[in-house]
């Protein structure tokens, strides 16, 4: 419990937080000399209300274990901290929302100081950190993962982040894994960026939170209040507060102590006691009274944390004012309100800034070597900056028979069933996870072999009982498939907490994470969240494509090759043989451990050695394999994205270029056409996407006077004669590969799927799209001979 003069000292923290969140933001907005003609904006309103709760949090509470997801809106308040405590410089505080200053939101990649999980995308922050609590138990159940340390994970929640689907979901996920060492923290200031929070919505985040077995603290009163209510009259304060609608509460607070009185003393009449209780304070005081609720009160946060001895999830419902210290505290406008220069000047005095001081992080403090004493033992910020770190695992060589008919979704299966069997380090560190659609993405193997993860043993009872099935779905701390619910929301949150196991708890992951391909796109806001935190995660879309004729437009994906290519920190492939999909696996567990810096590789003008996340986009449909291939050309050709699959003459007139699982098409287009033509190509492009990386990157480097620089599908297309002719074609939107006319500058004819699919054989739904090998062989004849009826599309 702290002692009185902690206390002192937290208050003291408080009030120096608030000045510093605020200035920063002041000054950036009205200080700052404009650049452009826009509102740089900073949330002082929302940055206040957390004052208190963050500093009890972080000066009292906290351990280096623990790790914390800051509301986005108190960027600016953590910020203060970890420029209180020497984390920060001045220069970039300075230069906040600016270029090379600290970000409008945490971000673990972009700030330099301490930040635990990056925010911004509202809801995604809280619910990360419940799947990080999940794989920390993972992390704790196994034997290489002794040592770890165990911590709480904790959100920072506004309250109209409730209004998020996926923090639903996310609370039905931790039910079902029995999570524990997680706490939200909820600021219950009850204004949103339109308006005011309904009334009685903390009624119903009470029942939510309850129903999925979490503890619920509510927050309401603070100390001041609570020795209030124990004066004579202060039963029928505490009534008054309790019935008075948060509409009412926000205006009379904006408008201060005189109107609180008059209010109060036309609601409550002269009651004798209750007179008296208001008549013993001034108007500033009984502002202040009313102003302090649970949340702004740092006293109360602090002895309200430390009661908790357990491990279960707590949700703290912190009654906080919006805005509260300042002049714009309650104002319904204040969410992206600033104080103008007059109101600041006017707070400044009263928080007793000397000019010329502002930035000094003890300005104001009195005994300034007993407050530094008191930073210094803080145990949060003992260990200086809490970022882990792991070795790189060896990648065992990856091999798959091409003797025979399969799809990549089966390869891929195999890989891992193959991974399973051995005792490679590597394959102790995969933890595999998917959206109940484990067995129809060929996880199945793998799981019955590695099993399911829980934290205490559960039987199968149709292996107790003996009944044939081919999935034996054993439950143990030594599994490794974490099996969901049916939210790809949470596949994407539960991808980036396992993707960021080695900086967060020490230990390397592996994540595995399945999914229909077209239902990445479900999931896609928690995906780019994964990414913008520099998780690392392999994801697998499968399967894809009109491909999956049967299953009709609901189930077959168009743009996600573009998803692919557009997503940052996700290298994306789609390979159509299984031996490709064995070279970019083998390389792909390599390259999600990678975190290293320099010069891109001048051979492919791609960052490989900084690494990052993997996508592959995979499908069902069992195509003849080309046989036995070793050539190191093929084999880097699929990594780097392309290898001639049958290299071109000099006097090619055509060049088939495919990627996926329209292979056979394109091949059997290119036997056709050579019938009549000469020197017919067909490029394999195993990723559009890493292609069309490298090719930027050498145009910039070109444009940076580096004339020699080259990129991969620029040295593969060079070989080509001006009068040749491209087609790409893929089972996706065109565009995936229509831009490979503009590299050397062919006549190109993209073909793909636009628009929704519908059931089908694939040969009706590749005739529909005009993918088969007689439209390719259509289109390129339309082409070059002018016939009417005929058009081309041209790009490049």
């Amino acid at each position: 419990m702290s002692t009185p003069q902690d206390l002192s000292h937290l208050k003291t923290i408080e009030q120096r937080i608030l000045w510093l969140s605020h200035w920063m933001i002041h000054h950036a907005n009205h200080i700052r000399p404009k650049v452009d003609g826009i509102k740089i904006g900073g949330h002082q309103a929302s940055s206040a209300s957390m004052v208190s709760i963050m500093t009890a949090l972080y000066f009292s509470t906290l351990r280096p274990e623990d790790r914390v997801a800051v509301k986005p809106h108190a960027s600016p308040v953590f910020h203060a901290i970890q420029y209180l405590m020497g984390n920060l410089d001045r220069a970039r505080m300075e230069n906040f929302r600016g270029y090379g200053g600290v970000q409008s939101y945490p971000s673990r990649t972009k700030d330099v100081d301490d930040v635990d999980f990056s925010t911004g995308s509202v809801g995604l922050g809280v619910a990360v950190t419940a799947f990080a609590a999940l794989v920390q138990d993972y992390i704790a159940a196994k034997d290489w993962g002794q040592g770890a340390p165990m911590g709480r994970m904790v959100a920072l929640v506004g309250d109209a982040e409730l209004d998020e689907g996926n923090v639903y979901e996310t609370l039905q996920e931790g039910w079902k894994n029995d999570l524990r060492n997680c706490w939200w923290i909820i600021d219950y200031n009850r204004q949103s960026l339109d308006g005011i929070v309904r009334e009685g919505l903390f009624e119903r985040v009470e029942k939510i939170f309850d129903a999925f077995g979490w503890d619920v603290v509510r927050i309401k009163y603070g100390a001041l209040q609570r020795a209030a209510f124990q004066e004579p009259g202060g039963d029928a304060l505490r009534d008054w507060i309790d019935a008075c609608p948060n509409q009412q509460y926000s205006a009379l607070t904006f408008m201060g102590g005189a109107v609180w009185r008059k209010r109060l003393m036309e609601d409550l009449g002269d009651q004798g006691p209750v007179s008296a209780l208001l008549d013993r304070r001034s108007d500033d005081e009984l502002a202040e009274l009313m102003e302090n609720l649970g949340g702004n009160c740092v006293a109360t946060m602090a002895e309200t944390f430390a009661a908790i001895d357990h491990d279960r999830p707590t949700c703290f419902l912190a009654y906080t004012v919006k805005g509260w210290g300042t002049p714009i505290a309650g104002h319904k406008d204040n969410h992206g309100g600033l104080m103008n220069k007059t109101q600041f000047a006017a707070w400044q005095a009263h928080m007793g800034v000397p000019e010329g001081q502002e930035w000094e992080p003890l300005a104001t403090v009195a005994d300034p070597a007993a407050l530094r004493a008191f930073l210094d033992g803080v145990p949060f910020f003992a260990k200086g900056r809490r970022r882990f770190s792991d070795a790189r695992l060896a990648v065992p060589g990856i091999e798959i028979a091409s003797d025979r008919e399969i799809s990549t979704q089966a390869a891929f299966g195999k890989v891992l069933d193959d991974l399973s069997k051995g005792d490679s380090e590597l394959a102790a560190r995969i933890v595999t996870t998917s959206p109940d659609v484990t067995g129809t993405t060929n996880l199945g193997p793998w799981v019955n072999r590695r099993k399911l993860f829980a934290r205490k043993d559960q039987a199968d009872a149709f292996i107790e009982h003996k009944i044939p099935s081919t999935a034996k779905w054993e439950f143990t701390p030594k599994g490794q498939h974490i099996e969901l619910g049916i939210a790809e929301m949470n596949l994407m949150l539960l991808l980036g907490a396992a993707g960021l196991s080695h900086s967060l708890f020490g230990k390397r992951l592996i994540p595995v994470g399945t999914v229909y391909d077209p239902f990445v796109a479900r999931g896609l806001d928690a995906l780019n969240y994964a990414c913008y935190q520099d998780a690392r995660f392999l994801l697998v879309g499968t399967p894809s494509g009109v491909t999956l004729a049967p299953e009709g437009g609901a189930h077959q994906s168009i743009g996600s090759p573009l998803i692919g290519m557009s997503q940052d920190g996700l290298a994306a492939f789609e390979p159509a043989f299984a031996d490709e999909l064995a070279v970019i696996m083998e390389w792909a567990f390599d390259y999600l451990q990678r975190d290293g810096e320099g010069d891109p590789d001048e051979r492919t003008w791609l960052r490989d050695e900084t690494g990052g996340s993997v996508y592959l986009r995979l499908s069902t449909n069992p195509i003849e394999q080309p046989g036995k291939r070793v050539d190191d050309a093929f084999r880097q050709g699929a990594i780097d994205g392309a290898y001639w699959l049958r290299k071109p003459g000099p006097n090619a007139e055509v060049v088939i270029a495919y990627q996926g699982a329209v292979a056979p098409e394109a091949i059997r287009a290119a036997g056709l056409l050579g019938e009549a033509r000469r020197d017919v190509g067909v490029l394999a492009v195993t990723s559009a996407d890493r292609l069309n990386a490298g090719w930027s990157a050498a145009q910039r480097a070109r444009a940076r006077d580096n004339p020699a620089a080259l990129s991969h599908i620029e040295r593969l297309m060079g070989e080509l004669p001006p009068h040749c002719r491209l087609v790409t074609v893929i089972d996706g939107h065109p565009a995936t590969l229509g831009w490979l006319g503009s590299v050397a500058g062919h006549r190109t004819i993209p073909l793909g799927v636009e628009h929704f699919g519908q059931t089908g054989t694939i040969g009706d739904l590749y005739r529909h799209f005009g993918i088969d090998a007689g439209a390719i062989v259509e289109r390129v004849e339309g082409l070059t001979s002018g016939r009417p009826g005929q058009p081309a599309r041209l790009v490049g």
